[in-house]
């Protein structure tokens, strides 16, 4: 409930509904995804943070460094590290929840390149600038930390989310041309 400033939990054998709101005032929870462990972690659109959320339902929060930072959506690595992109400042960034320690990244398009719907798949992240025009997926290798750029054909216009075929392959929500991309991995 992002412009409401809570974080919800629905169990679906009780139908119980258990919302609460984070320790920050208007942190616009947004993007979410769970760890390996089960853990719920969301960003805070509306602050530089990307938060926990516990099965008591308190709300851990990790500051980012800059305090311009909007983090937009997140993903999770095999080793359970946080990857957020940083829509305001054009960033891809590493969060090591154990530690706190923060790592970023300039997107290949700038600081305005406003990167948005992001997964981890074959070793990789993969994510969209949406504001490059046409709009542009990235690759990046953390290992390397090398990036890849390809235009998205069509233009993609707004990947807000994206996903992970059975096959390991990325997947993109392309929602102002009402398309899906599929990304494939040779």
């Amino acid at each position: 409930m992002q412009q409401g400033n809570f974080v919800g939990r629905l169990d679906p054998k009780t139908g119980a509904i258990k919302v609460v709101h984070p320790p920050t005032a208007n942190a616009r929870p947004y993007g979410m995804a769970v760890n390996s462990k089960g853990v719920v972690f969301f960003v805070e659109f509306g602050a530089n943070k990307v938060a926990s959320i516990a099965d008591d339902m308190k709300i851990t929060e990790y500051p980012l460094p800059d305090p311009g930072a909007r983090p937009r959506r997140i993903a999770i690595d095999a080793d359970d590290i946080i990857w957020y992109t940083d829509f305001a400042r054009g960033y891809l960034g590493r969060l090591d929840p154990k530690t706190g320690k923060v790592t970023e990244w300039q997107s290949p398009s700038g600081p305005k390149s406003e990167p948005y719907g992001i997964v981890f798949t074959k070793g990789a992240l993969w994510y969209n600038e949406s504001y490059a025009k046409p709009n542009t997926i990235v690759r990046f290798d953390p290992k390397t930390e090398k990036f890849q750029t390809w235009a998205i054909p069509g233009g993609g216009d707004i990947v807000r989310n994206m996903s992970v075929t059975p096959q390991g392959n990325p997947v993109m929500a392309n929602s102002l041309v009402n398309k899906v991309g599929l990304i494939a991995v040779k």
